[in-house]
């Protein structure tokens, strides 16, 4: 069984439970700002590395019909441990779905721009809905941070460009959360 963490800021320890399954223990990610931390009363339970695109399409401003715009549309990643193993897909909703079929949908309830003004904010999203029985059934709570790239073109978008679509490659750490706290390492 291949571990879905290990990280730089993390560690990971498989602890058996009594019925002899195992489970993995992942310490939360340092430095993560104050508006983008978890309520207390939950857990963190996975970490997801996103290798993918954000997609965007050139669109006349609502607004303002007459500007354009890039809009972001959805993102597009693998989900993957730090193996390398694929563990699941990042797709439109924002939807998280997990190889065993199980998915959660999250909203956004905060951001930050991060250290890195060239990529995407970092984001706290919440459960919006869950399907399935398996490792995203129990999600609350999703943090995405260290990212990387991502960002709207800065090729112009105008009339002469309007419905093209851009897919901008990213990268960035997910942190899955649930209710409850984990029980210490022996």
């Amino acid at each position: 069984m291949k571990s879905p963490c290990i990280h730089i800021f993390t560690f990971c320890a498989i602890v058996l439970t009594a019925n002899g399954s195992a489970s993995w223990s992942v310490a939360a990610p340092q430095n993560v700002p104050l508006p983008l931390r978890v309520p207390s009363d939950q857990s963190i339970f996975l970490e997801a590395l996103a290798t993918g695109v954000q997609i965007y399409e050139c669109a006349p401003k609502p607004d303002q019909p007459s500007t354009f715009e890039w809009v972001f549309r959805a993102p597009e990643a693998v989900l993957s441990d730090r193996s390398g193993n694929t563990i699941g897909w990042h797709y439109a909703g924002p939807t998280w779905e997990s190889s065993d079929g199980s998915a959660v949908v999250g909203e956004v309830k905060a951001h930050d721009p991060g250290p890195n003004q060239t990529a995407i904010p970092w984001l706290l999203l919440a459960n919006k809905s869950t399907t399935g029985n398996g490792v995203f059934s129990q999600t609350k709570s999703i943090q995405r941070v260290q990212t990387v790239g991502g960002v709207a073109p800065s090729e112009p978008c105008s009339s002469a460009n309007v419905k093209e679509v851009a897919r901008v490659p990213y990268t960035a750490t997910y942190y899955f959360y649930r209710i409850g706290h984990n029980e210490p390492n022996p």
